[in-house]
């Protein structure tokens, strides 16, 4: 990426050096996408990696089968601090890695090392973890993880996300509920004899109807989407059974709960305007980001050493086609440099099971540049880019940038005393 780097900094000449093998690496992810807790090749090919650069690894963190622990310690024993890398490896079905997994997962792998070969060569006291987190997509895998506690004695977490820009994320990632909603009817022949039947889809139908007015009175931020689950019957029959999921959100849990309550209501009401009856099950929930002013400031001072990738003319070129393709906004301008830090966290309409981890110890995010402006997530011209060279430049950048932030971090104790005690001295909101 940067083949002019100082030779003295070794986090820059580790990752430059291997940078054909983690391009490597990202693209085998990128060739092989996996769902949500199907990820075994993903994780075992970055476990192993890790593992051949000086790693311990352990498999079936939490109980979980594609959950993995590598752990690197600067002495024979453990040491503090304690630092932990979260790396996700999953991918969305149809789309494959339309969120840029493959270059999440390998980035943090690239950062961890990097950062060992400098604590190595400087002597600094400590702990590397990389956590392989499964089933992001699903708001599942850390959050499971957390609940059994993999997360607790760690001084800091660090991780990473692809977007169209380069900054750190001082955002609010949002507080979410994820429910599954499934009511059960009575079948009957749907012209025969419809008044023997109890629609479990019409119980369905109107409690999604009872949402959508819901959402006149709910505060702004608030957001409530649901899909239906295909119950496999003809039309010809009254369904006896009827599934939604719901994605419940906010940047505020009490408020994100007071509407995942209202829903609920809605679901029981259309149950019973129906005569059928309705099981409510919470797949997932989880609190807003809670952002670390001391931690984005830090890591924010070392990113403004690090220089951002150039693009070559057929990068460039590949942006103008994709722009033109998908319809992208961005007035010819793909690419910029390290967007300043805000003045105040930044509320955004997205979650992570991460944010559930940042209330158990100080986390921070970076966002690096794996894709155009305007392109996003979720969308078959992120995959694309996250498959080829513009993605590429974007991981290794924030390999760089995890890497060097941390650094700066363990140079001086009154660093992780001040991260603490914003983190303690915060509750969520």
């Amino acid at each position: 990426m940067n083949h002019e780097a100082d030779a003295t900094n070794i986090i820059a000449s580790w990752i430059d050096q291997h940078e054909p093998e983690l391009i490597e690496t990202a693209s085998y992810l990128f060739q092989h996408p996996e769902l949500a807790y199907q990820e075994t090749l993903s994780s075992r090919y970055l476990a192993e990696y890790l593992e051949g650069h000086g790693f311990e690894v352990t498999y079936k963190t939490a109980d979980i089968e594609t959950a993995f622990t590598a752990v690197w310690h600067s002495t024979p024993v453990q040491e503090k601090p304690i630092i932990g890398f979260l790396a996700e490896y999953d991918a969305l079905a149809e789309l494959g890695h339309a969120c840029g997994h493959n270059l999440l997962g390998t980035g943090v792998c690239a950062a961890a090392c990097a950062l060992k070969a400098d604590m190595k060569k400087n002597h600094t006291p400590g702990t590397i973890r990389v956590y392989g987190c499964p089933a992001e997509e699903i708001m599942s895998g850390k959050i499971k993880m957390n609940e059994k506690g993999v997360f607790d004695d760690l001084d800091v977490a660090v991780m990473w996300h692809p977007f169209d820009r380069n900054r750190i994320s001082n955002d609010i990632w949002q507080s979410q509920d994820i429910k599954n909603y499934t009511f059960h009817g009575i079948s009957a022949h749907a012209s025969k004899a419809p008044e023997a039947g109890r629609s479990a889809l019409d119980a369905a139908e109107l409690m999604n109807i009872g949402v959508n007015y819901l959402r006149e009175h709910v505060p702004g931020d608030v957001r409530m989407h649901y899909a239906y689950i295909d119950n496999g019957l003809p039309a010809n029959v009254v369904p006896d059974f009827a599934k939604t999921n719901y994605f419940i959100r906010s940047a505020k849990r009490a408020r994100t709960e007071d509407a995942s309550i209202r829903v609920d209501n809605c679901a029981r009401g259309a149950a019973m305007m129906t005569g059928t009856s309705v099981d409510i099950e919470l797949v997932g929930s989880c609190k807003e980001m809670k952002v670390n002013r001391p931690l984005t400031e830090i890591y924010y001072k070392a990113m403004t050493q690090i220089p951002t990738p150039e693009y070559t003319e057929e990068e460039l070129a590949f942006a103008a086609d994709i722009t033109r393709e998908a319809g992208l906004q961005n007035n010819g301008i793909y690419f910029t440099g390290l967007e300043p830090l805000e003045d105040e966290p930044v509320p955004i309409s997205i979650g992570t099971d991460a944010s559930e981890v940042s209330h158990t110890v100080p986390l921070i995010t970076i966002s690096a540049a794996t894709m155009c402006k305007g392109t996003p997530l979720h969308h078959w011209a992120a995959a694309k880019q996250a498959g080829m060279s513009i993605g590429h430049k974007g991981m290794l950048y924030a390999a760089r940038c995890m890497a060097e932030g941390t650094k700066l971090l363990l140079e001086k104790p009154e660093n992780l005393q001040k991260v603490w005690k914003y983190h303690l001295g915060t509750p969520h909101l």
